[in-house]
């Protein structure tokens, strides 16, 4: 069985949403409260599967949890005075899909000596290797074995500093690398890391815990490690990715969404593609209204990067606002190399839409000699029809439902509970921007 929302689409979305914290932080800033001796308190906390994910491995390692999403402000406040082992089995349970534990061995391996992963999965849109995770522990002095339930890792003194540099900039790896170095003992030197503002605000937890981290403008971090951290007290910086996605559900639905908590400077390169294709909007100190202002869509070149470069996070959403624009719109996917099988269903909605193996973006990307169609051509504009949809991923399954939203007739997508790891409330929010949607359960279609 899996969920299912029926969209009866062709409705302009209008009205209120508000973000929390971003999804991409959160985890990590609940990781890292494993790295003090005192209680942290992190605000803004979103109501998504990842935070009940990670709340849970934190508490099956002892760590006392008090508060939620559903409480003042979002608040919770992680004990981790009693930190001890959890069960191998446990783990394996509760983590499920998720690929959260690995952020967890750095810190457990710096208050047990010891840490355990199990199988991972993640959203199937490339290949997320948790080689460079293993590869940066073994750097810092610990001991990683292979068992058939999953992998082992132990430090047999404590972990120390090391010179890293990343063959790409990835977002975990880097976390992996600052929740691993605060605790070890002397400096570590990361180049080519990640520097997304998810990033920033890490640092900005562990610096309050008792870090010392510098960032250089050349993608290099230095951590000097310190005997102990305490606790911290931060608000999560608000979720970008949700806040594109309405505006992008807004645009394409040719609807106006103020968007409360958004926040400019997060969001710098997304507005200016926005604006690019023909959508509107306005900024004040509370959140972004974003409208679409009327007359035709314009087509576009897009290429995603790292940042400060346009977030991959972005593309799906908009491209189904492209596929109402006038014209040819490239797309270039340089971040994941599987991230275009979400066009298949747009395809059958009625979108034109062709995927490429080349590299169709300014410059050949890491993906260009391997057989990966990371590229497409979206020819516009064309009438979307309602259509059976399988959710493929979280950010894929949103622009399935923004497509949806968007097309003539009903539409039922399947497979919506993986939508709930990275959007709060995301059905009820829907229906109070005047969607017309009911979710239920129904057995798992055979979609072509």
């Amino acid at each position: 069985m899996s969920s299912v929302l029926t969209v009866s689409g062709g409705v302009p979305l209008r009205g209120t949403v508000a973000v929390r914290g971003a999804k991409n932080f959160v985890s990590k800033a609940m990781v890292a409260a494993l790295l003090g001796e005192t209680t942290s308190r992190l605000r803004n906390v979103p109501d998504i599967r990842d935070v009940g994910v990670v709340r849970g491995l934190l508490e099956l390692h002892g760590v006392q949890v008090c508060g939620g999403p559903d409480g003042a402000d979002g608040e919770l406040l992680m004990d981790p005075v009693n930190v001890e082992r959890a069960n191998v089995a446990d783990i394996d349970a509760h983590a499920g899909a998720s690929r959260i534990p690995v952020l967890l061995c750095g810190p457990l391996v710096h208050r047990l000596g010891a840490a355990f992963i199990p199988d991972l999965g993640g959203c199937r849109i490339g290949d997320r290797p948790i080689n460079y995770h293993l590869d940066v522990l073994r750097q810092f002095g610990a001991v990683v074995e292979k068992l058939p339930s999953g992998i082992a890792i132990s430090a047999p003194r404590r972990l120390r500093g090391t010179r890293l540099e990343l063959p790409y900039p990835s977002v975990g790896t880097t976390e992996q690398v600052l929740l691993t170095a605060v605790r070890a003992e002397g400096v570590t030197e990361l180049r080519n890391a990640a520097i997304e503002p998810e990033i920033g605000d890490l640092i900005a937890v562990l610096q309050k815990m008792g870090a010392i981290i510098s960032v250089d403008t050349d993608r290099v971090i230095r951590v000097e490690g310190v005997d102990s951290l305490t606790g911290y007290d931060h608000r999560a910086l608000p979720d970008r990715i949700e806040a594109a996605s309405w505006a992008s559900a807004a645009l394409a639905t040719q609807g106006d969404v103020y968007v409360a908590g958004a926040r400019q400077p997060d969001m710098t390169t997304f507005l200016n593609t926005f604006r690019k294709i023909g959508g509107a909007f306005d900024i004040d100190d509370d959140g972004i209204r974003f409208f679409h202002p009327g007359g035709p869509l314009r087509s576009i070149p897009l290429e995603t990067d790292v940042h400060p470069g346009f977030m991959t996070d972005w593309q799906q959403p908009l491209v189904v606002a492209l596929t109402q624009a006038q014209g040819l719109s490239i797309v270039h996917e340089t971040v994941y190399e599987n991230r275009m099988g979400f066009t298949d269903a747009l395809v059958r909605m009625g979108a034109t839409i062709q995927t490429y193996r080349e590299c169709l973006g300014s410059t050949p990307c890491r993906f260009g000699a391997q057989d990966f169609k990371h590229s497409a051509v979206i020819s516009g504009p064309t009438p979307l029809h309602g259509a059976d949809i399988e959710v493929p991923d979280l950010r894929g399954g949103f622009s399935h439902l923004i497509a949806a939203l968007a097309a003539e007739g009903t539409s039922r997508v399947h497979g919506i509970d993986l939508i709930d790891r990275g959007y709060e409330h995301f059905a009820d929010k829907l229906a109070g921007l005047g969607a017309q949607v009911s979710r239920d359960t129904a057995p798992v279609p055979a979609v072509a």
